[in-house]
């Protein structure tokens, strides 16, 4: 029997199975991400973080491609998020579920093969004769059997369905792939962030003690009967308004620093030992701008949104294949004595041949339905697919058209800042020798103030920028070595 069942499972193995073949969208058959194109290079300006970056169409990601910033504390904060993170440890979890699962699924190809034994003690109506040669009315039984069933995959239902949980599970990879993008990107955000707010306290510190050194000075003119007492009131309260942005700054600053405790798995009581400034970060000067057939392969959201579409189709398969004839073979053999030390003696033993082909004649409509709803489902996936990926060109455009322009306002404010800086010190210096209304010395520090706080900003909004065009591109998981390479399919296209 075992050599027949082979055969049969052989010859299944090999049929067809009912339903669509799936084959994978094509990329958007576009060229580039924005209507205009890109310049070779983004402007530049003469402060950290402002050098031009070169925009390369042959350049790969890393697969830790934070290394980029050139911050052996950033290297640091992710390995730590990497280990002890706690959502990458559940994709992680969920990525060994969906495994387990589908080697589940591939159990039902073979046949189902069980062990059985029964013991009872029985006793036959004396007015009828005993079962037993013996003629004794009470007795033993005692039964030991083997049983084999097995159904045909005669139509390949359970081919898709193992086909729909590989998708499943090619699927959480990808949801893995995607958490891990998603943490290492927080991590590299947050650190600018952080750097951003301590390089806007550090000027706001810098303007408190200008301010500081005004009043020191307006307070001794005043004294000398030079000024009017309202101009030293109006500078107090110029300086008061400076001071009152710094707590603000602090508060952002502490919740930052509570973020990174999170990202890297820990408790906000405990924050992490490194610190960061925009002077110790890096800006990577050469960009990668992948075609967009890459980006289609490169993003684990879009990737996932694939494999979800291929569970959908394996789907439309294994509805189909439940509204055709069901084949069900079975057999056992054992043996029944009345003696337990007699079991499986000669003479002892029997076996049953069986087989049956069950089909669904009425069942109001349930089958059909479900075909019906899984016919739909597909279509909800290929919606959904296409969201994503008209998503993540949008998210690869942003990024790119920010770097851009984002240099160009880094110029201008250093441009900006440059010229307050002056203004400041000239109206300064006619200050101490009298020769100035105190307007101005209040509109000289307050544009100072604020050309100060705008290009820390875009110095910062630099780095963002940069972090996020990586992420938006994939963040070069295919180059890590504990990962397979992206699959390579035919492809159907979407986007007519």
């Amino acid at each position: 029997m075992r050599s027949a069942v082979a055969v049969v499972t052989t010859a299944v193995l090999a049929g067809c199975a009912v339903g669509p073949d799936f084959a994978p969208p094509a990329a958007p058959d576009v060229n580039g991400y924005t209507p205009n194109g890109l310049p070779a290079r983004t402007a530049t300006s003469d402060v950290g973080g402002g050098a031009a970056q070169r925009f390369a169409k042959s350049r790969d990601i890393p697969g830790d491609w934070w290394r980029l910033f050139g911050s052996r504390p950033l290297q640091s904060l992710i390995e730590r998020a990497l280990k002890n993170n706690p959502d990458l440890a559940a994709a992680q979890a969920a990525l060994r579920v969906a495994h387990a699962n589908l080697n589940a699924g591939r159990g039902a190809l073979f046949p189902l093969v069980q062990g059985e034994f029964d013991a009872s003690r029985q006793s036959a109506p004396s007015s009828l004769s005993s079962p037993l040669n013996s003629g004794a009315d009470l007795y033993n039984l005692f039964t030991g059997q083997v049983l084999v069933s097995y159904t045909p995959d005669v139509f390949g239902g359970v081919r898709r369905n193992i086909e729909s949980l590989q998708a499943l599970q090619d699927n959480q990879r990808f949801q893995l792939e995607a958490t891990y993008l998603t943490l290492t990107s927080n991590i590299v955000l947050a650190v600018v962030q952080e750097a951003s707010l301590r390089g806007q306290i550090e000027a706001t510190q810098k303007l408190i003690s200008l301010a500081t050194d005004v009043l020191r000075l307006m307070r001794t003119q005043f004294t000398a009967g030079q000024i009017a007492e309202a101009d030293v009131v109006a500078q107090e309260a110029a300086l008061a308004q400076i001071e009152q942005t710094l707590p603000p700054l602090q508060r952002q600053l502490d919740q930052q620093r509570h973020l990174l405790s999170a990202l890297t798995g820990g408790l906000p009581n405990r924050e992490p030992p490194e610190k960061f400034e925009l002077v110790g970060l890096h800006l990577p000067q050469d960009l990668p701008v992948s075609l967009s057939s890459q980006v289609v392969q490169q993003r684990p959201d879009i990737r996932a949104a694939e494999e979800n579409l291929h569970s959908m189709s394996a789907l439309i398969g294994v509805a189909v294949a439940n509204r055709l004839p069901n084949i069900t073979l079975s057999g056992n053999a054992g043996s029944t004595v009345t003696e337990i030390n007699q079991l499986f003696a000669p003479g002892t033993f029997a076996w049953t041949l069986s087989g049956s082909v069950l089909q669904t004649v009425f069942d109001g409509g349930i089958l059909y339905e479900r075909e019906v709803a899984a016919r739909a489902g597909f279509e909800q996936a290929s919606s959904q697919y296409r969201s994503t990926v008209i998503t993540a060109f949008q998210n690869v455009a942003d990024s790119l058209t920010a770097l851009e322009n984002d240099a160009v306002a880094l110029q201008k404010a250093v441009a900006a800042e440059n010229a307050a800086n002056r203004s400041l010190i000239i109206t300064r210096r006619r200050l101490e020798l009298g020769d100035i209304n105190y307007l101005l010395v209040l509109n000289a520090q307050q544009t100072y103030f604020q050309a100060l706080i705008t290009r820390v900003q875009a110095q910062a909004n630099r780095f963002a920028d940069t972090a996020a065009l990586f992420q938006a591109l994939g963040g070069g998981w295919w180059n890590r070595t504990d990962v397979e390479p992206p699959k390579q399919y035919p492809f159907v296209n979407l986007f007519n």
